[in-house]
């Protein structure tokens, strides 16, 4: 007589692998989300260094930042919106503000390319502000 072989796991077994599941989902969920967020950080940087030379040539030709055809600046993106402030003779101020997915995140640059970073309400958590350049990573850091 052949004796019949049950085929299966034990719960043990299943068990186990949960728990390395949930270990891996508890390490790559955080990481993926913070990729997530510094792909899209990008878009905020160039458009306003792109602001910034925009501007940089009006006044070279007018010799003045009142009254540049650009502000207000370009519409809203799913990230980002944008608005001119400060505007004087010598002065400006372009600032992005993030929403969605990046909101709290808002960064600025102004004509002696001064760039900040600042992190309001509702901002991923371990972002931190850096008032001496655009952040890319959590934690402050620049590029």
């Amino acid at each position: 007589m052949s004796k019949s072989r049950e085929y299966g796991f034990t719960l043990l077994e299943v068990m186990i692998v949960v728990a390395i599941v949930a270990i891996l989902a508890a390490i790559a969920l955080p990481n993926y989300s913070d990729y997530l967020i510094r792909s899209r950080l990008p878009e905020a940087h160039a458009n306003l260094a792109s602001l910034r030379m925009r501007a940089e040539q009006y006044f070279q030709d007018q010799n003045t930042y009142v009254g540049m055809p650009f502000c207000p600046v370009p519409a809203a993106t799913t990230n980002f919106t944008y608005a001119c402030g400060n505007i004087g003779a010598n002065t400006y101020t372009f600032t992005a503000s993030g929403q969605g997915t990046v909101a709290g995140i808002n960064f600025s640059i102004t004509e002696a390319d001064a760039r900040s970073t600042t992190i309001g309400a509702g901002a991923p958590a371990g972002w931190a502000a850096n008032a001496n350049c655009w952040v890319v990573r959590r934690g402050g850091a620049c590029s």
